[in-house]
């Protein structure tokens, strides 16, 4: 009788201790499914922080070379020495120097052959989960394989403007009365108006 409940009482406990077990790894499962998630939601934040500051960057320096370059002959772009110059009063282009939000730390700087910062980039290999439909501003990132190809730099190779493949730019010219388009790509002959002479080529 006291050997039956000794069994009795030992296969409860096996039991007990298989169940334990059992939700011992439940709870691993469940932690590590939790952390994934979060460690996603927290990288995607730090992604749209990264392409909120970075255009901002990206656009104060636009701002600081066409001001330097006001009513003066400078050829090229003209660039700040560190970000710090974009944030000094009176004309402050930048709120304040950002740190890169994907490592928390400082940028990688794109030197300009001349000096200066022509644009940052994020240190961060990790891969984005952005990879299409980029704003206008940083719209050739598609397809982009890590954060530190995004770069945001001044001029922006997305300032170009895009057209359909196999179609010719134009000249931008409104086309000129009387004027006729010859065939074949040449180009256009204009007639003269009546009291003006033509004009040579």
């Amino acid at each position: 009788m006291g050997i039956s409940r000794r069994h009795r009482a030992m296969n409860e406990r096996g039991v007990t201790y298989l169940m334990l077990m059992f939700a011992i790894v439940l709870i691993g499962i469940a932690t590590t499914a939790a952390a994934k998630q979060w460690k996603a939601i927290v990288q995607r934040e730090r992604e749209a922080d990264l392409l909120a500051k970075g255009i901002e960057i990206q656009n104060a320096l636009a701002l600081y070379s066409a001001t330097i370059k006001a009513g003066r002959v400078i050829p090229g772009e003209v660039y700040p020495q560190t970000l710090a110059d974009l944030t000094r009063l009176p004309k402050p282009f930048l709120r304040k120097v950002y740190l890169d939000p994907m490592e928390s730390g400082e940028w990688e700087y794109l030197r300009a052959p001349t000096g200066g910062i022509m644009g940052v980039r994020s240190k961060s290999h990790a891969k984005p989960f952005r990879q299409k439909a980029f704003p206008l501003a940083v719209r050739h990132f598609e397809g982009r394989p890590t954060y530190r190809d995004w770069v945001f730099q001044h001029p922006s190779p997305s300032s170009g403007s895009i057209m359909p493949q196999g179609t010719v730019p134009s000249s931008g010219l409104p086309p000129v009365p009387g004027s006729s388009s010859a065939p074949s790509g040449s180009a256009p002959v204009t007639q003269p108006t009546q009291g003006q002479p033509p004009m040579n080529p």
